[in-house]
Parts: C-alpha cells; sequence; structure tokens
C-alpha cells in the first residue's frame, strides 16, 4: 500500500508541471492583453517550425485551454503511473512526432493547443493496453475508451461542429499513439508471472534438457 501511495505521488509530478506550465502560458496572454498564436504549428514554412515545440502549450481561450486539461491530466498521470519506465520517451515522443507531421500534412494555418497530445497519449494507452498481456494495462485500456472513445468523431472534420478546430492534430496524435504503443509493445511493464507459471515452464525445460537438475533455482526473477 505504501509502495502505491509512493508510486503515486511520484506519478503527479509531471502531470501538475504541466498542467501549470499550459495554465501560466494562457495567464500571461491574459496579463500582457496579447496572443501567442504565432507559437502555433504553421504547415511546411520554416517560422511555423517552432510550433512543433511550443504548439501544446498555447490555446486559443480559457475554454479551449479547460477543454484539454482534465484529459491531459488524467492520461499523463495513467502514463506515468502505469508505464512509468517508458513514460518520458512516449511522452516526448508523442509531442514532437505530432507536432512534425501536422507541420507536414495539415491546411495552411496556425495549429495550437494540447489536444493532438491528448489523442495521443489515449491512443497511446488503449492499443498499449490491449496488445500487452496485462489484465490491468487492458483494464486502463477499457477505462481509456469508455471515457475517450467518442474523441474518435474528432478526426473526421465533417463531424466538428466548428471549422477552425485542428482535426489533423487530432489524427495525427491518435496515430503516433498507436506507431508508439506497437513499437514499444516489448518493452515496459509486462504481465506477472505466478509461481504456478514457473512450475510449468521448468517442467517444460526438464523434459529436453539433461542437466535441468542441476539449474533448478539458477534463475534471477522478481515478483
Amino acid at each position: 500500500m505504501k509502495e502505491e501511495k509512493r508510486k503515486l505521488k511520484n506519478s503527479l509530478i509531471f502531470p501538475v508541471i504541466l498542467l501549470l506550465a499550459i495554465w501560466l502560458v494562457k495567464l500571461l496572454e491574459w496579463a500582457l492583453g496579447t496572443r501567442f498564436v504565432f507559437l502555433g504549428v504553421y504547415p511546411l514554412e520554416a517560422y511555423g517550425l517552432i510550433g512543433i515545440i511550443t504548439a501544446p502549450l498555447v490555446h486559443g481561450d480559457f475554454s479551449h485551454l479547460i477543454a484539454n486539461s482534465a484529459s491531459l491530466f488524467f492520461l499523463t498521470l495513467m502514463l506515468f503511473y502505469f508505464y512509468r519506465s517508458l513514460a518520458y520517451k512516449v511522452f516526448i515522443l508523442i509531442w514532437i512526432i505530432t507536432g512534425l507531421w501536422v507541420w507536414v500534412f495539415a491546411r495552411e494555418s496556425y495549429h495550437i493547443g494540447a489536444s493532438g497530445l491528448v489523442y495521443g497519449l489515449a491512443a497511446f494507452l488503449f492499443f498499449s493496453g490491449v496488445i500487452r498481456k496485462n489484465p490491468r494495462l487492458t483494464a486502463l485500456a477499457l477505462i481509456v475508451i469508455f471515457l475517450y472513445g467518442s474523441m474518435i468523431w474528432g478526426v473526421f472534420p465533417q463531424f466538428l461542429p466548428e471549422q477552425n478546430i485542428s482535426w489533423e492534430s487530432h489524427l495525427m496524435g491518435l496515430v503516433a499513439g498507436l506507431v508508439l504503443a506497437v513499437y514499444f509493445r516489448k518493452q515496459g511493464p509486462r504481465r506477472k508471472i505466478y509461481s504456478w507459471e514457473w512450475d510449468e515452464l521448468e517442467e517444460d525445460d526438464d523434459e529436453d534438457d539433461p542437466n535441468a537438475y542441476w539449474k533448478k533455482g539458477s534463475r534471477d526473477f522478481t515478483y
């Protein structure tokens, strides 16, 4: 129990810092009476490359920011809690790949906001949970699809209420999350192997290995 609490506290650090950063940017805009839209991704223009790094921190208005905040916080927390060893790597790659693909493939406009990142995280958690034979991660995948399954309509421009919503960021984030879930499928958290499964594995080994008796107990593993 103490270990789980410590793990949860450690997992909260990055999501809290991230949320504070995006809110600080919006409050700075408000205080200065300006907008940082120029820090968004502008496709196929050199000056738009900066947006690959800065665009997820910039939001059109407070309603846009509020809409992304809860999902971004929850999904980032889940990533760092369940995929601690991969979390920074996956998060940074989703951020960079989504922004880069938006710069290459999106329409001519400034693309801002963390929605592409939200789609990427949701896709990674869902597809990774489906791919891995791990009950906890499968359960997490079901929670993600239950909470955010309706987001799939956000990648189709004809279903969006407003034309200025960057469906390209949604789509690129979703694809990035899927690609990374497949790429890292053999890294990170593993399904727990119970003692009786080790016994079965040892029995299978013993059938073909004449020296198996002397090797018993030599494996290093943790539960």
